[in-house]
């Protein structure tokens, strides 16, 4: 999945060409609308400012494995989160399961 706003970058040909080459799906937010982004732009400053090394990765390989840690292990299970009421997504996730009886 790629998702980004509607720039002429991202709705060229050649872009989307890249984009099914590559058996990615493309998502654009609604246009004019400046807010569909905003949780993935948050979650992509908090990445660089809180976990990305300062002189970057050594490699691909290296990257891929501490980016992945960082969302499924840090982000969204311990990372507190100031709209759950700060507490984490899965934390979150959990309560509202055991709110609504579906656990």
């Amino acid at each position: 999945m790629f998702h980004s706003d509607q720039g002429s970058q991202y709705a060229s040909r050649k872009f989307r060409q890249r984009l099914w080459r590559c058996r990615m799906t493309q998502s654009m937010s609604r246009r004019g609308n400046c807010w569909d982004n905003a949780p993935m732009e948050r979650l992509f400053r908090s990445l660089k400012s809180e976990w990305i090394p300062a002189l970057g990765y050594r490699g691909l390989l290296q990257a891929e494995k501490d980016v992945g840690g960082y969302l499924m292990g840090y982000y969204n299970r311990q990372r507190p989160h100031s709209f759950n009421g700060g507490i984490s997504p899965v934390a979150a996730e959990e309560k509202l399961k055991i709110l609504s009886g579906i656990s």
